[in-house]
């Protein structure tokens, strides 16, 4: 059987590749996310945050850390999502390539840091305890106009996802599209202080095809109700003609289905790298 990908698709995927003049002069060089969704193992009964932390903290520093295919990484706590006994491992890498290698590299960095094979086997069975058997992995590509997060130690910032769904609409073009989102990201994501980060990405590996992410991340509860203020503020402040801001959005919102989900997670910070 025959599958067909929506040429809209394919043109938003090579526009990121490819776009020359994407928020700024030089070449837009996307990287890759990855995502796991673990989940607590809530049947563990001695279980204790400072002693999970303890022991991913090492896994951290004598592996992830001294992985230089590996650029960034954050592990992400619930907050308000459907499951309460979710976490994200995100891990971001400079190409697919690196994907692959950077796993055999953890191999390698594994044994160097727990030469001892008992000593080796008990901490992984140890790590092994908090989690449930089941998990979910996705990798997504960045798209352009990130605003990266410049972190302060022990911040422990809120990281807001909202997954949008792409439409693929009969006449709709990729430079269409990146020009509006480029406009928009510029003059409102962009220059609302509350918002410290920001983190588009479209789907390349996972679930569904249409998932068009975008990360916020603000330092607390508070900021994130106040920062849909500030886009909405920002927004008419770039657009103040309300025919032209009817257009606009026009034309916006046939790339998107209307519905969309939202979900909010706690950075741990001990746990970061990049």
């Amino acid at each position: 059987m025959e599958v067909k990908i929506p040429r809209l698709m394919i043109a938003i995927v090579i526009s990121v590749f490819m776009t020359l003049e994407v928020f700024g002069q030089e070449m837009y060089q996307p990287v890759y996310i990855s995502v796991q969704k673990m989940h607590w193992n809530m049947d563990k009964k001695d279980f204790k945050m400072e002693d999970w932390v303890a022991m991913e903290k090492e896994f951290l520093d004598k592996v992830i850390q001294k992985n230089d295919l590996i650029i960034a990484s954050n592990v992400l706590l619930h907050s308000m999502t459907p499951d309460n006994t979710e976490l994200l491992y995100v891990t971001v890498y400079n190409s697919w390539d690196a994907i692959e290698k950077a796993a055999d590299k953890n191999g390698e960095l594994i044994r160097a840091a727990w030469p001892d094979v008992e000593k080796r086997r008990a901490f992984f069975t140890n790590r092994r305890s908090y989690y449930d058997r089941s998990h979910s992995d996705e990798i997504f590509m960045s798209y352009p106009g990130a605003k990266s997060l410049k972190k302060e130690d022990g911040k422990r910032y809120y990281f807001y996802v909202r997954k949008n769904y792409m439409a693929f609409p009969e006449g709709g073009s990729a430079d269409e599209f990146d020009s509006l989102s480029k406009e928009y990201i510029e003059n409102v994501f962009h220059k609302n202080n509350l918002i410290k980060a920001y983190y588009p990405h479209v789907h390349l590996y996972g679930t569904n095809s249409r998932d068009f992410i975008e990360v916020f991340v603000v330092e607390s509860m508070a900021d994130l109700e106040k920062m849909f203020e500030s886009n909405d503020k920002l927004y008419k402040e770039h657009w103040p003609d309300e025919a032209k801001r009817k257009d606009m959005e026009a034309k916006m919102e046939k790339y998107f289905l209307p519905n969309h989900s939202d979900y909010l997670y706690r950075l741990v910070p001990e746990l970061s790298k990049g």
